[in-house]
């Protein structure tokens, strides 16, 4: 199982990325998913999840309202919209796959085994 992340960038504040990440080797349904991200000098934190049927959404309270996750399990890509960026949202940003299948999302990073390599995404103030 393989996740490629991408979309990062440089961005200005106030702007908006959509992340994307791809999925191989399993089919994503009846799995969540979920990404997380990691500043500099943190550790990699919990950022959003979604469940395998699409209709429950978490976030952390920093992004409620920004930034909205979703799937399309058809293209076994799960996604991140991110708007009103702002300098603190600068970091590595990971999408992760558990292996079970979960009804609920989980906040905790050690629910997930299969890992995007990172995607950064920088914004400037």
């Amino acid at each position: 199982v393989q996740l490629q992340a991408c979309g990062g960038g440089l961005v200005q504040a106030g702007g908006s990325l959509r992340l994307s990440c791809v999925v191989s080797g399993r089919p994503i349904t009846s799995y969540l998913m979920a990404w997380f991200r990691q500043a500099p000098g943190e550790e990699r934190k919990f950022l959003a999840g979604i469940t395998w049927t699409g209709n429950q959404r978490y976030y952390t309270d920093s992004v409620n309202g920004r930034f909205a996750i979703s799937r399309d399990d058809g293209k076994n890509t799960v996604y991140l919209q991110m708007n009103s960026l702002k300098p603190e949202d600068t970091a590595v940003y990971y999408c992760a796959l558990p292996n079970e299948r979960y009804a609920s999302v989980s906040r905790d990073e050690r629910a997930y085994d299969y890992w995007g390599q990172g995607t950064e995404v920088t914004v400037s103030s």
